[in-house]
């Protein structure tokens, strides 16, 4: 029987915590929050509507414990593009070996690429590894998401996995979970789009960026949400999220919304806000850890 919940009860902190303390096999799967027309009501006798799976968001594979292979549903996890993503190809090598090794498993793809000096093995383990945490790192912000975790479900064998020890990637994604807030406050709709104030060759002037920043300003156009430019540029939320911040910041681009994009309705009067619950920094509680670990061992 396969554990399933919702990261409004139980946060992706407190899943990891018991996937590496029971030192579980298995997949995380993390689903789109639908709401449906269905009232329950928790443990402290409130009234809600039920939140049920929608499209697959993303997926974590553990072995033993250990975090071994990550992928976001709206991100192209193609070995080429993960090499790109890291600097070890340009966009060009890219694209001839997503198109001539279409046919080809990761590993045998990965295995060509380091006999014919593209890369070395240790840039494929390296560019994997990163992939992998930075999809988690994301995960870890998210806040309503239903999943389920499947116990023995791996993935296949001519995947390219890379053991992390789950302890401190914990750690680190707490920290930025709790850093991220902000920029989710600042940039809470990634379907808004972007534009170039007027003559933005003026503020570009003198202006140094980096490789990640230069490409999403080439996609930056009125039509492309910010969503489809993460897609696009094989970034999670949280890395467009910084980016577009910074870029906010400096004057470079404006805020508009794509075409079709209907206006906001204005909130009820007297409305307020859901607080935002930030995952704590230090380890769950023993207990919580406790019963969820007695919960996927029953299983």
């Amino acid at each position: 029987m396969a554990l399933k919940g919702n990261l409004a009860d139980f946060s992706t902190t407190q899943i990891l915590n018991l996937i590496h303390l029971a030192r579980k096999t298995g997949t995380l799967r993390l689903f789109e929050p639908v709401v449906s027309d269905e009232i329950i009501t928790d443990g402290a006798g409130n009234k809600r509507r039920r939140i049920v799976p929608g499209e697959e968001r993303a997926s974590i594979a553990f072995r033993d414990g250990k975090l071994i292979l990550a992928a976001m549903g709206d991100q192209d996890g193609h070995l080429a593009n993960v090499l790109h993503k890291a600097g070890k190809l340009n966009a060009e090598q890219a694209r001839i070996i997503r198109e001539r090794g279409a046919k080809y498993s990761d590993k045998a793809l990965a295995l060509m690429l380091i006999n014919a000096n593209y890369v070395t093995q240790a840039d494929v383990v390296r560019s994997i590894k990163q992939h992998t945490i930075d999809i988690v790192y994301d995960v870890m912000t998210w806040e309503r998401e239903p999943f389920v975790f499947e116990e023995n479900l791996t993935p296949p064998p001519d995947r390219i996995t890379v053991p992390i020890d789950l302890k401190n990637v914990i750690i680190e994604g707490t920290r930025r979970a709790q850093e991220i807030k902000p920029l989710e406050e600042e940039l809470p709709n990634l379907d808004m789009a972007l534009k170039f104030p007027e003559a933005p060759g003026e503020k570009f002037r003198g202006i140094h960026l980096s490789v990640d920043e230069w490409r999403v300003v080439s996609y930056i156009n009125p039509k492309n949400s910010i969503r489809q430019i993460a897609k696009a540029c094989n970034m999670t939320d949280t890395e467009i999220r910084r980016i577009v911040y910074a870029l906010l910041q400096a004057g470079l681009v404006q805020l508009v919304r794509p075409p079709g994009m209907q206006a906001p309705a204005p909130a009820p009067v007297g409305a307020t806000r859901r607080p935002v619950v930030v995952p704590p920094s230090q380890a769950i509680e023993r207990s919580v850890v406790e019963r969820l670990i007695q919960r996927i061992k029953e299983s």
